[in-house]
């Protein structure tokens, strides 16, 4: 048994014929000793690292930052989330030079 591999759109309807491969793969029985091979000690060593390495990029330094009262009040009324929609303006700012030039003249 192969792997297929397809990409697909959001929104994007799967062709007659995709349907049909679907359903006839859907209709075999998996064989875990042939389509699901047990990993090896180095495999499951080197995917403990790539997990390790992906949780340290996700981790976010926590930032105390000074704002106006009334900032604060605005982005609480967004309710819960607010401090993410905060990095998302910053990040969108920084990513944008001449918005920042214009808030400095």
């Amino acid at each position: 048994m192969g792997i297929t591999r397809s990409t697909v759109k959001v929104g994007q309807k799967p062709t007659k014929d995709q349907l049909k491969q679907i359903r006839e793969i859907a209709k075999k029985p998996i064989h875990y000793t042939e389509d699901c091979p047990e990993s090896t000690h180095e495999a499951l060593a080197e995917f403990a690292a790539m997990a390790r390495d992906r949780r340290k990029k996700r981790v976010k330094p926590v930032v105390a930052l000074r704002v106006e009262p009334e900032t604060l009040e605005k982005y609480k009324a967004l309710g819960s989330g607010y401090t993410g929609i905060m990095a998302d303006v910053l990040n969108f700012v920084a990513d944008n030079p001449d918005i920042l030039s214009k808030v400095r003249a």
